[in-house]
């Protein structure tokens, strides 16, 4: 190996932007859910002041986790995790909705215990809310940390910038990809495979709407790809799975993918 690689790397080393390990920021992100969800505990046994310790707990860490991040240095961590914190109950209030939706819609869901335990949808939907809120406070890198920590465990990729309306469903989810500058309404159900997209990306496409936007009511089924920012699917349509589709939808449409299946039989004796 060469001086000149190894003194490439050790000088890349010098260079690096200081940002706490993905594993410390991911672990206060579960322990916030572990929190406001006992049901992801065992025996959760806190009293009411033990609560209101642990929040606090929580609010100084991310202060820690934001003053140990270069990109943060300009900014007063303290009031972004006030601010974070007091958006807390709002934000619980809308995951429950999320509970909610899929304990209505999935004939398989007992119980929101069995969701907030078990469900992938909802652990990716969860920690997307805690990185949107996030990055609605200007706090950079640490949400798309979080959301690629959901992505990496779930395969549901959605990036903290999208906006994303209340009682989300989300059905297997592995496989779901939900664009940057997607807008999705509330009660929308999302299933496997479903990718919210751009018709083309280039690096100057950054600041510009790429992804479409989704109507309240809407069902997409399995497979199906959605692409371009000027898409928009009106409320109450229903998309078919394997659909590929890259102009509006009015209201009410539904939309299907005509394939043609054909089945041979063996030859019989």
């Amino acid at each position: 190996m060469s001086e000149d690689f190894l003194l490439h790397i050790h000088n890349r080393q010098n260079r690096m932007e200081v940002v706490p390990s993905n594993d410390i920021i991911a672990g206060w992100a579960f322990d916030l859910l572990d929190l406001i969800y006992p049901e992801r505990k065992a025996l959760p046994k806190y009293s009411l002041q033990e609560v209101k310790a642990l929040f606090q707990k929580l609010e100084l860490e991310l202060v820690k986790l934001l003053d140990v991040t270069k990109a943060c240095n300009d900014a007063n961590n303290q009031l972004v995790a006030k601010n974070f914190f007091e958006a807390i109950p709002e934000l619980y209030r809308v995951m429950n909705t999320d509970v909610e939706a899929i304990l209505e819609g999935d004939p398989a869901s007992r119980s929101e215990f069995e969701i907030i335990r078990t469900y992938p949808g909802f652990l990716a939907i969860s920690l997307y809310r805690l990185a949107h809120a996030l990055l609605k406070l200007d706090v950079p890198l640490i949400p798309r940390i979080l959301t690629e920590r959901a992505h990496s465990l779930t395969g549901i990729d959605i990036h903290p910038g999208a906006q994303i309306g209340e009682y989300l469903y989300i059905d297997h989810g592995t496989g779901i990809v939900i664009g940057e500058t997607s807008i999705i309404g509330d009660h929308v159900k999302l299933y496997q495979g479903v990718t919210l997209g751009a018709l083309s990306v280039e690096k100057y496409m950054a600041n510009i709407k790429r992804h479409p936007t989704i109507e309240d009511h809407v069902i997409i089924y399995a497979g199906a790809t959605i692409l371009g920012g000027e898409t928009i699917v009106g409320r109450d349509c229903i998309i078919g799975g394997n659909v590929w589709l890259t102009k509006s939808v009015p209201p009410g449409a539904t939309v299907y993918h005509q394939s043609t299946v054909k089945v041979i039989e063996a030859n019989k004796a």
